[in-house]
């Protein structure tokens, strides 16, 4: 027992390590990642703290290598979902009972271990079973994932800190409470600090949790949830579900005391477990939070005063990065005619030059996209483009699926502004451009803002900065998080808080006390020191 207020380590982003050739931190991971590829994990669902066999299982192959069985994940059955409710409840008392100093604690070695000893598993698990570059994956996996960990510690004591007045005689207060129930958090593929960060920002403020994983990302989600337990996480409080994503909704969202959601996925899946939850409604014992980030049609708009190579740099960088599988990559962007051909010279250059393959290679740019499903989506699409008479392949555009889930980074023009790959998430490697007429910027900023039904993230590059202020106007609610002369991807915690609106989510604000406040029912607690003796008031007489 600790006498006196306690505060946790001050929060800092984890520093970047860069992997250079002939450093140490290269060789160490170019180790791991070699033993990983050289095994097949058995990969197991956990419940109440016992690794469970699923009813069947399905092999994880590795995008860029189709004969690379990573790992072999056992699926969780119903009678699986249904015991892992009941675990996390059987958790529920204990775990919110426990000083908030100890479960900061727990996650907060989780981010040690994550930054130490663990660092070349969960980069090695990600590169590998996500198809990330290393340096895609560093910056997420490993840096972004120890940064949710510590800032939303920092946070959670800002939001316990926060109390309300007291007048003489009277001590007010407020309770943070956990939600009553259990949270259900689905994560996607592409962010294992994703998906590390909606299972633990809920059980940090005291919720016990649900957690299912894409079946994509499963790899690096059986690792984190061994750091976890090494963290000292207690049974029963995170329990992981390889399940069919469909099924755990559904049988979650069925149980009276599903207390809340934390999404991360299509907007199409986020829409359909909301309107199960608001046709369920009666049966809650509260009202459940619902908290949900979906997807994207971002865009970059350059104004006449733009320079040049710092946008071809962040449109390259921020369309083909991870092979434009964030939900904040670059996918529609507008040119002025002015700038159109030192543009369009330099994308072609870029792209020409970019290296794409196997991920294994740490000199790699791009790797494969995550699956067959992704692969034939684009490919679909892009053989469209090549058909379509308002569509200009200016590069790229093929596509190779002999190894692995390849698709070219591609650079496609287009000469109507409401074209459907101005309006429609592909989530992959293709960036569609309008070259507009210099003297319809403002009217390029309306089109803009009204042609896709995202708002998550979005970027102006000008010098003028009467255009950037008008940019920033127009454009107000068409992002969530907004860049000036940056490309729109790469949100770093406790700086750029991240979330959008409209059909991309809650903006909810991952990586913020927003976020984490939306984890705890607080409860407003007045203690009279003096209460009244005589029931009459004074105007009485």
């Amino acid at each position: 027992m600790i006498a006196g207020e306690t505060a946790a380590p001050p929060a800092a982003n984890e520093p970047i390590q860069a992997y250079a050739p002939g450093s140490a931190e290269r060789a160490s991971l170019e180790r791991r990642v070699r033993e990983l590829e050289a095994d097949t994990a058995e990969v197991r669902n956990v419940i109440a703290g016992e690794r469970v066999a699923g009813e069947s299982t399905f092999v994880r192959l590795a995008p860029h290598r189709h004969d690379l069985k990573l790992a072999e994940v056992h699926v969780a059955g119903e009678a699986d979902i249904r015991r892992a409710i009941d675990a996390s409840l059987a958790a529920a008392s204990e775990w919110a009972a426990m000083p908030h100093a100890d479960r900061q604690a727990i996650f907060l070695k989780a981010a040690e271990l994550i930054a130490g000893p663990w660092r070349d598993t969960i980069n090695a698990a990600t590169i590998l079973g996500q198809g990330k570059s290393v340096h895609q994956s560093e910056i997420e996996a490993v840096a972004e994932l120890c940064d949710f960990l510590r800032f939303n510690s920092a946070f959670s004591e800002q939001i316990l800190a926060d109390q309300p007045l007291s007048p003489d005689g009277v001590w007010n207060m407020v309770d943070y409470r956990p939600l009553e129930g259990f949270v259900l958090a689905v994560t996607p593929f592409n962010f294992t600090a994703i998906a590390g960060n909606l299972p633990t920002a809920p059980a940090l403020m005291g919720n016990v949790v649900l957690w299912k994983p894409s079946g994509k990302q499963a790899l690096a989600a059986h690792y984190t949830m061994q750091v976890l337990e090494e963290a000292g996480l207690p049974p029963g409080v995170i329990n992981l579900l390889h399940s069919s994503g469909r099924t755990t909704a559904d049988i979650a969202t069925s149980h009276r005391s599903f207390a809340g959601l934390h999404f991360t996925g299509s907007m199409e899946a986020f829409q359909g477990i909301y309107r199960t939850v608001g046709e369920r409604i009666d049966r809650y014992d509260t009202f459940p939070r619902i908290v949900g980030e979906t997807g994207g049609k971002d865009f970059v708009v350059a104004h006449p005063s733009a320079e040049v190579e710092p946008l071809v740099v962040a449109l390259g960088r921020g369309a083909f990065e991870y092979q434009g599988q964030k939900c904040s990559a670059a996918s529609r962007a507008y040119i002025p005619a002015s700038l159109w051909p030192q543009v369009r010279d330099g994308l072609v250059d870029m792209v020409q030059s970019l290296t794409i393959g196997d991920v294994g290679d740490l000199s790699t740019f791009m790797g494969a996209v995550i699956d067959d499903g992704a692969f034939a989506k684009h490919r679909d699409a892009l053989e469209q483009a090549h058909a379509d008479p308002a569509i200009e392949v200016l590069v790229g555009g093929g596509t190779n699926d002999e190894q692995g889930w390849f698709v070219d980074p591609t650079v496609l023009v287009t000469s109507d502004p409401k074209h459907d790959l101005m309006q429609r998430e592909l989530f992959g490697p293709i960036l569609t451009v309008f070259v507009y007429d210099d003297a319809r910027w403002s009217e390029t900023l309306e089109l803009c803002d009204a042609t896709s039904p995202y708002a998550l993230t979005g970027s102006v590059f000008a010098r003028d900065r009467d255009a950037v202020r008008e940019a920033s106007a127009t454009l107000r609610q068409a992002a969530g998080n907004f860049y000036i002369n940056d490309k729109p991807t790469g949100s770093v915690v406790g700086q750029q808080p991240f979330g959008g609106a409209r059909g991309s989510g809650t903006n909810d604000k991952a990586g913020s006390m927003w976020n984490l406040i939306r984890w705890a029912s607080p409860r407003a607690v007045k203690e009279n020191f003096v209460p009244p003796t005589d029931w009459r008031y004074p105007h009485m007489g």
